[in-house]
């Protein structure tokens, strides 16, 4: 446990990191704190939080930086986010930058909108698709090409192609859609699966290996989340953390053109309610030691869809990347659920 004055100093000397991104010597340290203590005091605090690791000192200045741990402790017990502390009006927000339109535009539009507010990266998951479908339809294209079109009860049409074992005639297809919208329309299609496992028997077996083929590709069709769409990704070029180290920057790159950590990140933050902090050092989800993450949810009609975030160095400006943040997912939450 830190005394009153270690907490005073640890957050005087993130938050002058923060600000000037420069090591924080003692005597910088004494006028950000606003503490009458001598030098040598200082000093010894400081070498107390780098005893326990939550500071540290690089090796070409005698001044500290905050390590992750540090970090850590700041934005968890020191860090005071004022509603009124951010130079922005609900109208810049909500007009015309997020407006209740098609889902795609509402969602390019906020990771756009974060990424001009933030001055770093803007992430948002796409809303995760419901697998509920209303109406299926077998046609086939070719002896042992059959296409399915799924229809999802939004009005939303997925179409895919399959390639079965052996030919199907026509009626075999009528057959097999019949049985599918006669028995299971408006269950999700994991459901369907599962039923067509142990309750078809009446049917014959190529009819039910068609089904099961066409459920299983479905199911990927439907619930398949969109790629994350991503902006700002040069914004980064100008953080001297990622700028002045070219291995740390391949990392970040390789980061949003695979998308599956960070995909991985996105969901775990969906499990979480309001605003989560991932700091760069703390998991093995997080390519960068000097990356961080803020992130929140949004829903639609009360029911959690996706996540979205602004990505940038550990240094940033956390108050005001919360209030973004923030925002913005309650914005995208109130375009997405009155445009249903």
């Amino acid at each position: 446990m830190l005394d009153s004055r270690a907490k005073l100093l640890l957050r005087a000397l993130v938050e002058r990191y923060i600000a000037d991104g420069q090591p924080v010597g003692s005597r910088t340290l004494s006028k950000a704190a606003g503490l009458d203590l001598s030098p040598a005091t200082i000093r010894n605090v400081m070498s107390d939080l780098e005893d326990l690791g939550l500071i540290a000192s690089p090796h070409t200045s005698a001044g500290r930086i905050p390590t992750p741990k540090g970090y850590r402790l700041f934005v968890d017990t020191m860090l005071t986010v004022r509603r009124d502390s951010l130079d922005l009006s609900a109208g810049e927000l909500s007009s015309p930058a997020i407006a209740p339109d098609q889902p795609q535009k509402v969602i390019a539009n906020a990771a756009q909108l974060l990424s001009s507010l933030s001055h770093f990266v803007g992430v948002v998951m796409a809303p995760k698709r419901t697998s509920v479908f209303k109406h299926i339809e077998f046609l086939g294209l070719s002896e042992r090409r059959v296409l399915i079109i799924i229809v999802a009860p939004d009005g939303d049409v997925q179409n895919r192609v399959v390639h079965t074992n052996v030919s199907h005639s026509q009626s075999q297809l009528i057959e097999a859609s019949n049985f599918l919208n006669a028995h299971y329309a408006g269950l999700a299609l994991e459901v369907v699966r599962e039923r067509l496992r142990s309750e078809v028997d009446s049917l014959r077996g190529e009819i039910t290996t068609l089904m099961r083929a066409a459920v299983d590709a479905g199911v990927q069709a439907m619930t398949t989340q969109d790629e994350v769409v991503i902006s700002g990704e040069r914004n980064l070029l100008s953080v001297t953390e990622f700028s002045n180290d070219l291995g740390n920057l391949r990392k970040m790159f390789d980061l949003f053109e695979q998308k599956a950590k960070l995909m991985q990140l996105l969901e775990s933050s969906s499990e979480a309610e309001g605003v989560r902090i991932y700091i760069g050092g703390e998991g093995q989800l997080i390519p960068s030691h000097d990356l961080s993450i803020v992130s929140a949810p949004y829903e639609v009609d009360g029911a959690v869809v996706g996540t979205l975030g602004v990505i940038g160095p550990q240094r940033m400006p956390y108050e005001k990347m919360i209030q973004i943040v923030d925002i913005t997912a309650k914005l995208v939450s109130n375009a997405l659920s009155q445009s249903r």
